[in-house]
């Protein structure tokens, strides 16, 4: 496995939680960007955010800016998904994955990701 995400749950609107994403050795060594995705029932996946890993440079979409944070433990091999202020339409499965670009502009699109974590679910109750 070179990414495994975790630390979803349930919780009630306005909550908090955070998802990690462990990193491979392999992820740490080939690639140089880390996404979080999210995928809802009956809904396109999404982007949530994403960072540079070696100089920590983040990106987020509107949907969450002001509420999300990404950041990274490098001595953990470990990116972080930290949500604040979680409203019902934040319920979906939160997916990690890595990506071989570095970016100055932004995430790069979803065809950029080849290597994917197995998702964590995370529903907020209203």
């Amino acid at each position: 496995v070179q990414l495994q995400a975790s630390g979803g749950g349930l919780v009630q609107t306005g909550g908090s939680l955070r998802l990690s994403c462990l990193d491979s050795e392999f992820v740490v060594n080939t690639r140089r960007g880390i996404a979080w995705f999210r995928q809802a029932p009956g809904q396109e996946r999404e982007g949530v955010g994403c960072i540079n890993v070696h100089d920590g440079t983040t990106y987020y979409e509107n949907l969450v800016k002001g509420r999300f944070t990404i950041s990274r433990d490098s001595a953990k091999n470990t990116v972080y998904l930290q949500m604040n202020g979680l409203k019902p339409e934040d319920t979906a499965i939160y997916y990690c994955a890595a990506t071989a670009v570095y970016t100055t502009y932004g995430c790069p699109p979803d065809s950029e990701y080849d290597i994917w974590g197995q998702g964590t679910l995370v529903t907020v109750s209203s």
